[in-house]
């Protein structure tokens, strides 16, 4: 497969799972926002600092208002991460890698695209909002899901499960990143408002009810981050998506460099004593960024391996 091709659709996979996993987010923080006190302030900021896109918002000279916060990761073009920005990037792939996928997988991706072009700034609003995030996330697993089934499990599916899997694990490390950091409390007995705080940052992966079912027991910070970390079954956890990323290896042309760079990242993740980290100030904060290092050479083996050859 050209290089060109493989890295389409390698990018290809990970914008889609980001626009899915901006609309999880920002609906989830708004549902928490709701459940709180209303004397505590927790703001829109946070969003931003998630999703990695805080400099560029500062750079645009607008106030971080709920809004000015939603606009700017739904639909400010301003933004590459923003919802609609990633699935135009996605969409302008499609068209000109249509014979590797499905031809209906390109209709509902440009159904999708078209759906937030249309509703996306009507829809910044509360009132509307809701509706709209939840038809970008059915938007995004109906394609996935389209994929999943009526693509051929051939070169070019294994980059875009590749892209896919990475997309989460960054994810799901920049959440974790943001939240642990505010919500830990050293002795582990939580106050109603970091129980609910400890659920928003499951519910922003789905990840509650498999939760619940696992781990058995309440909702504390230790069994979250453990949960999501380091469950080799739970479909968006560091651990999964690294051995997703891992099992399509053997379907590409042999790279110790890229085999090495997951070997390493999923190691540094599974053997993490996560009260040990707990214990020490800015343990975990710096442990986040351990594997966002992790996860960057991931990447910068898998583009130099196959993508510039």
């Amino acid at each position: 497969m050209l290089s060109r091709v493989a890295d389409n659709l390698y990018w290809y996979g990970r914008y889609l799972q980001r626009a899915e996993n901006t609309a999880r987010l920002i609906n989830v923080h708004a549902n928490l926002l709701l459940d709180l006190p209303r004397t505590l302030t927790v703001g829109w900021l946070p969003l931003l600092e998630i999703a990695g896109a805080d400099g560029l918002f500062k750079a645009t000279g607008q106030e971080p208002t709920e809004d000015n916060v939603v606009r700017f990761l739904m639909v400010d073009e301003r933004n590459p991460g923003a919802i609609f920005s990633s699935l135009s990037f996605a969409r302008d792939i499609a068209r000109v890698s249509r014979d590797c996928m499905p031809r209906e997988a390109w209709e509902r991706l440009n159904d999708l695209f078209l759906f937030v072009q249309d509703r996306g700034e009507r829809s910044v609003s509360r009132a509307r909002r809701q509706d709209f995030l939840q038809g970008v996330i059915n938007g995004a697993m109906l394609l996935i899901g389209v994929l999943s089934s009526n693509m051929s499990r051939d070169v070019g599916f294994q980059f875009l499960r590749i892209g896919t899997n990475l997309e989460q694990a960054d994810m799901t490390t920049r959440i974790l990143d943001v939240r642990s950091s505010r919500l830990f409390v050293a002795d582990a007995t939580l106050t109603p408002f970091d129980n609910i705080q400890w659920m928003s940052v499951l519910k922003s992966l789905t990840a509650y009810q498999m939760y619940r079912r696992h781990v058995k027991t309440r909702v504390n910070g230790p069994n979250v981050l453990r949960f999501l970390l380091q469950n080799r079954q739970f479909p968006r956890s560091v651990s999964y998506a690294l051995s997703m990323v891992g099992s399509a290896l053997p379907f590409l042309p042999p790279s110790r460099k890229v085999e090495r760079a997951i070997e390493r990242t999923k190691a540094l993740v599974m053997d993490a004593n996560i009260e040990a980290l707990l214990e020490q100030p800015d343990g975990l904060a710096l442990f986040m960024d351990e594997i966002q290092i992790g996860l960057g050479l991931v990447d910068d083996a898998v583009v130099e391996s196959y993508f510039r050859t």
